[in-house]
């Protein structure tokens, strides 16, 4: 209701014409010696993408500066319209799409807020998955990107379908059903996925705007990019990034497979898919190879314009480095730049002297957190969006003291030029390697077809070895454990289904049987006598005694034996010598 009232609110302003340029001038802007007098509290909300991230930023400010910074992983849409409020619901949001997105089917209307978009964290949209097969987690899956968008708009409907047996040569796939697992909230996430479905396979878009029954939008029969993905029958919807990654987490769900940002699988331990490239390998979203997609994305740099500094994909998705991985991207941080919707100068100085540590410093750490630092030109330009902080101090942004991972003497990108090169085994044909991917790089797969996948050291380049079906060995030489879900029957639930998977069986050793048997002899040495003892019938004589007489059935009853009562006398109270 709340999101209705806002969006409600935002067309009622845009209507009577106050709709503000997102980089123009401020009715009350700051000048550049106006810089905050202290440090003061502010808060954010918006993408869970980026979550991580942020919030682990926010923690090194507190512990090192003592700055407080606040974040809500409510969604990218929810950050978009509280940061529009004219209340001042939010000092600043984080989303992976700007407002007003073209060829969108969401009301987004850029706000009279002024505002700059500001780039704040790259990394890729994984497909994190839970499969199994033969008691053994699945940690080496591949698809190809039609594959990907026909299990999400539920054209692919089982695990063993051709098409992804033709992406995985080495797995004998199980026959029980696919569940997408799909975010219930507007999430900048499923308007990444769903802009590269649409970009890329249309016809199969297609078939997901016509089984829920979405129009077209602008001028095309296509329906639009949409932050919130239609659940078709058979999908589970959940809320947030932690709302997805945590179902198909859980052992029970067998068979999911879900879409969010790369660094929920890292922290769940769980893989993700390999993505078939351009180029013909299968790729997961490393900061490498994230850097090195991002190397093809078309950027605006009009100053001018309302969408300065976001970025248009089509380059990216296409790449043809091997390296590439193809559903790579950056977020954006909405920044104040003028003082109003209860923004103040103290405010400014805490969030511009944030932006500059985290476009800088704060980028060392991308990496390990399971993104991707920013190259330089887009740190640069979004050091130049501090300065339009109110209340920053512009003396302490300078890019030549930027310490971001990708700055390289020659201008290039240091973390895309040293990035590696994808493994013979992941390029399409009849070889799989067996190396787990995510958070399960550590777990290899064996191949469950009799040795045609291949194994070789995480991220280097080279033929790799054959797998024979064995556990592989990793660089160090020791050896790479498989994992095992279960050492018995028990049963699991299948896409939501109860269902006995068969695994390994019990074997009864002698020493277990010999135990069983001495635990039963002492049970009965125990127990049998008061047994045997209860279950004998009272009125039969026991045997080497004299017969007893029977008892009276009638006219028999218990003598009752009446006792005086003996009443010991009290003295009197002092009251009773006074008198009433």
């Amino acid at each position: 209701m709340r999101r209705h009232v806002a969006a409600a609110t935002l067309a009622a302003l845009a209507i009577i014409g106050v709709v503000g340029s997102g980089v123009g001038g401020a009715p009350a802007a700051a000048s550049r010696t106006d810089v905050g007098a202290s440090y003061a509290t502010i808060s954010g909300i918006g993408s869970t993408w980026s979550a991580n991230a942020i919030q682990q930023w926010a923690r090194n400010v507190l512990s090192n500066y003592q700055w407080k910074v606040n974040y809500s992983d409510a969604g990218s849409s929810a950050g978009r319209q509280a940061f529009a409020l004219p209340n001042g619901g939010a000092d600043f949001a984080v989303s992976e799409i700007p407002y007003a997105l073209k060829n969108s089917d969401s009301v987004d209307p850029v706000p009279p807020r002024h505002f700059a978009y500001m780039p704040f964290v790259a990394g890729g949209t994984s497909f994190m998955y839970n499969l199994v097969i033969g008691g053994k987690r699945v940690t080496n899956l591949r698809l190809s990107g039609a594959t990907v968008s026909k299990i999400f708009s539920d054209a692919i409907t089982k695990w063993n379908d051709p098409a992804i047996a033709a992406d995985n040569p080495s797995l004998a796939l199980p026959a029980i059903p696919i569940v997408p697992v799909v975010r219930s909230d507007g999430s900048g996430t499923s308007a990444q996925l769903t802009a590269w479905m649409r970009s890329q396979f249309p016809d199969v878009y297609a078939d997901l705007c016509q089984k829920a029954g979405k129009p077209g939008v602008g001028g095309s029969s296509l329906c639009g990019i949409t932050s919130n993905f239609p659940a078709l029958p058979g999908f589970k919807a959940q809320s947030g990034s932690n709302g997805v990654a945590g179902y198909v987490a859980q052992p029970q769900y067998v068979g999911s497979i879900t879409y969010v940002e790369y660094s929920y699988a890292l922290n769940s331990h769980f893989p993700v898919a390999k993505i078939l490239n351009a180029a013909g390998y299968y790729t997961e979203p490393t900061a490498g190879n994230v850097a090195v997609a991002l190397l093809k994305a078309q950027i605006n740099e009009d100053q001018s314009s309302t969408d300065y500094l976001t970025q248009i994909l089509g380059g990216v998705y296409t790449n043809p480095d091997p390296r590439t991985y193809p559903l790579s991207s950056y977020s954006y941080m909405l920044v104040p730049t003028a003082l109003e919707y209860g923004f103040t100068l103290n405010k400014g100085k805490t969030l511009a002297a944030f932006a500059n540590y985290f476009l800088c410093q704060g980028q060392q750490d991308a990496d390990v957190l399971g993104y991707s630092a920013l190259p330089i030109n887009l740190a640069q330009a979004g050091l130049d969006q501090v300065l339009k902080i109110p209340g920053g101090d512009p003396t302490s942004v300078n890019i030549a003291k930027c310490n971001n991972p990708t700055f390289s003497s020659d201008g290039s990108n240091r973390l895309a030029t040293t990035a590696a090169q994808p493994q013979a085994c992941d390029k399409q044909g009849t070889t799989q390697c067996a190396t787990g991917t995510g958070g399960a790089a550590n777990v290899s797969t064996a191949g469950s077809k009799g040795g045609s996948g291949s194994s070789g050291s995480s991220g280097a380049s080279g033929s790799g070895s054959p797998s024979d079906g064995s556990s592989d060995s990793s660089s160090g030489g020791g050896g790479v454990a498989t994992s095992d879900v279960s050492s018995d029957t028990r049963p699991l639930t299948v896409a939501g289904k109860p269902m006995t998977i068969p695994t390994s069986t019990v074997t009864a050793t002698p020493g277990l049987m010999a135990a069983a048997v001495a635990v039963l002899l002492v049970l009965g040495a125990i127990f049998g006598p008061p047994i045997r003892s209860r279950l004998r019938p009272r009125d039969r004589p026991r045997r080497g005694s004299p017969e007893r007489p029977k008892r009276r059935a009638a006219g028999f009853a218990i003598p009752k034996i009446h006792l005086r009562s003996v009443r010991r006398e009290r003295a009197p109270s002092p009251s009773s010598t006074e008198g009433s």
